[in-house]
């Protein structure tokens, strides 16, 4: 059945600072215009300076509540975040399947803004061989792009072998993005056929938690929205940058980008 709004699923881990993860996703989705739902992996006891506890779910937890969304409320899009361990990586990817979830947005996070591991190295295999076949597109940045092909990543010629890399992974395309090079903002898209540059102004911003995440699910609302992939990234990016640009401070480290920037005015920052 078909609903009135399009629906988006994020399969990922809680902040409890709001800024990032499960959180972030369903503002962005919101903030799009689309229903989001939610599968949550672990909860994290989270601020703008650093994770402090993960409590990982059980893998039959995770796959109770995708089964309990999908035949109901089904999804138009997915997006995956933090996964933690290889056995939540092994259930996500086996329900993906099980359901034939269509448009799989993969964010391969493994590290917190703050510097704290979010994905055990264990996982990493798994990660490539079960998930990434799957996606539709898989959104790395470039610490974790590096983790997935091997390799440094220092320039633009480094990104082009590290996406062509990943693509052979598995994935249907790849969007490397490029928030740690020198220079604009610029994302690199690779379809397996052709290279196209996302590019943006840098925002010169310390509220920079969940940005992976919040860029990762406007990619998917576009998805769930009906939009090619191509339009999906650029709205993203959009919306991202903007997201980044009007953010106002919260909390002592780095704070999260403003997903309500449409709605919410920028008051500047509290005494």
């Amino acid at each position: 059945m078909k609903w009135l709004y399009p629906v988006a699923l994020t399969i990922a881990g809680s902040d409890s600072g709001g800024g990032a993860g499960i959180q972030a996703d369903l503002k962005t989705f919101s903030a799009l215009g689309v229903y989001g739902a939610s599968v949550i992996t672990a909860v994290t006891a989270q601020n703008t300076l650093s994770v402090t506890a993960i409590h990982e779910l059980p893998p039959e937890i995770v796959a109770a509540q995708i089964d309990a969304v999908v035949t109901d409320i089904g999804a138009d899009a997915v997006k995956t975040g933090m996964l933690s361990s290889s056995l939540i990586i092994q259930i996500v990817a086996q329900k993906i399947r099980e359901h034939r979830l269509p448009n799989l947005v993969v964010d391969p996070v493994m590290v917190a803004k703050s510097g704290d591991r979010l994905l055990k190295e264990e996982a990493v295999q798994a990660l490539k061989i079960m998930l990434l076949p799957l996606a539709t597109v898989v959104t790395p940045n470039v610490p974790e792009a590096q983790v997935l092909t091997g390799r440094p990543i220092q320039s633009p010629k480094d990104a082009r072998e590290a996406a062509r890399a990943i693509l052979a992974l598995g994935p249907r395309s790849v969007v490397l993005k490029g928030g740690h090079l020198p220079g604009d903002a610029t994302d690199l898209f690779y379809d397996g056929h052709q290279f196209h540059e996302l590019s943006a102004p840098r925002v010169n911003t310390t509220s920079t938690h969940g940005t992976g995440c919040t860029f990762a699910s406007a990619i998917a609302a576009g998805l769930a929205k009906g939009l090619p992939l191509d339009q999906a990234l650029a709205q993203a990016k959009e919306y991202v940058t903007e997201a980044l640009r009007l953010a106002f401070p919260l909390g002592q480290g780095h704070g999260p980008v403003h997903h309500f920037y449409r709605w919410w005015p920028r008051r500047g920052s509290q005494p």
